[in-house]
């Protein structure tokens, strides 16, 4: 049995055949106004416990007998569909960004922010929205995937970043747009939807990363070091003992090394850190994209230069301080219980700041978007964002 929270709300899901109602039942929730989920099987069933950990009366309602029907949520990825429009935006002096939009070109409008920084979009992206219903802008950002120039660091902060997604956004002719996006990704949707709050119109995030000192420290100075004991040695071994005090610097001077071998074995290592401990279970495609140098050297250098730079925020608590500017927005948080690259503390923290936000805790999952738990939560929490946008919600 797992225990998934919502909001001060709490969602109890279980795969287990022995309980009264098949473990093959969808759990689908209602709209976000009721702040409470539905638990479908031989009955319609809400369980409400208010006040998440502390004493509560639990209320059971058959939902069948108040006559309402509840929306059935798709938990399924689409099918893979190819982009109908592509093209580069100029962004400044030096950069220029890729972006493609695929779906319906009529459809309401998402944005996908991808994760690293420096990670790049994916053709797989795409399939966590309906096709029918969304119009899909995918854009690779500054020094990422098509974008140019490649791993490039100069001119590229999160202000920078935000500026861009902004452009975009006007150069598409977008009035407003819902936003996507997990791990940086997360952070950099918080960041622009802080930014641009009546730009927004709903929000998905997922893995949270706020950037802040100890999620750092703990997944490049040795915390995560116990947990994945054998992909540490590697990462670790490639820095003389001497220099071990901090990582990120250690790797920061061979990231900038102007030897471009030094580079590419750094950012090998740097990426394969991160690769072999993204998921619940190991995959191996994804630890095989460290071997990739081309990858690797945007991956790590652009990561590693937002790390030393603290996220560019103002203070370590930057997001969490301005939530007020979004506490509006309809917005879906899942969290992976055993992600180790972005550890649960960060979301919970996000949750207890913005109870209003719904707040998914996949029992059995890493930090990947493409573990099977983590992507149905993703594909559905789009689902209930689109619902409400059909209803006038």
């Amino acid at each position: 049995m797992s225990l998934l929270g919502f909001g001060s709300n709490l969602l109890i899901t279980s795969n287990s055949s022995s309980l009264p109602f098949s473990s093959s039942s969808y759990l689908s929730f209602l709209p976000s106004s009721h702040h409470h989920f539905a638990l479908t099987g031989r009955k319609n069933l809400v369980l409400r416990a208010e006040n998440f950990g502390t004493k509560s009366d639990t209320k059971l309602i058959d939902m069948t007998e108040s006559g309402k029907e509840l929306p059935e949520l798709n938990r399924n990825l689409y099918p893979p569909i190819e982009p109908y429009s592509t093209g580069f935006l100029k962004v400044s002096d030096i950069h220029t960004i890729y972006w493609e939009q695929s779906g319906n070109p009529n459809g309401h409008p998402v944005v996908f922010l991808h994760g690293g920084p420096g990670g790049g979009t994916a053709p797989s992206n795409r399939r966590f929205f309906d096709p029918d219903f969304y119009r899909i802008i995918l854009f690779d950002q500054r020094g990422a995937g098509k974008s140019t120039p490649h791993a490039c660091l100069v001119e590229n902060t999160t202000l920078d970043l935000i500026d861009d997604i902004e452009n975009l956004r006007q150069h598409l002719e977008i009035p407003e747009w819902q936003v996507f996006g997990g791990s940086w990704g997360s952070t950099l949707s918080l960041a622009y939807s802080q930014a641009h709050p009546d730009k927004v119109t709903g929000m998905v995030l997922r893995g949270i990363f706020l950037l802040r000192k100890k999620e750092i420290d703990w997944f490049y100075e040795g915390g995560a070091a116990a947990i994945f004991p054998d992909a540490w040695e590697s990462f670790r071994d490639l820095i003389p003992e001497n220099e071990r005090s901090c990582f990120v610097d250690a790797y920061n001077k061979r990231l900038n090394s102007d030897d471009k071998e030094t580079q590419f074995a750094a950012a090998r290592a740097w990426t394969k850190w991160e690769m072999m401990t993204a998921h619940l279970l190991p995959n191996e495609e994804n630890i095989k994209k460290g071997d990739d140098d081309n990858f690797s050297l945007a991956f790590a250098r652009i990561e590693n230069h937002y790390f030393v730079n603290k996220g560019f925020f103002p203070s370590d608590s930057f997001l969490l301080d301005n939530v007020d500017k979004i506490r509006h927005i309809n917005t879906t948080i899942v969290q992976g219980r055993y992600d180790v690259c972005c550890p649960m503390m960060s979301a919970w923290d996000l949750h207890k700041a913005w109870p209003e936000a719904d707040f998914k805790v996949v029992p059995d999952a890493g930090h990947s978007a493409n573990e099977s738990g983590i992507a149905a939560e993703l594909v559905a929490a789009n689902e209930k964002l689109k619902n409400l946008i059909k209803t006038g919600h």
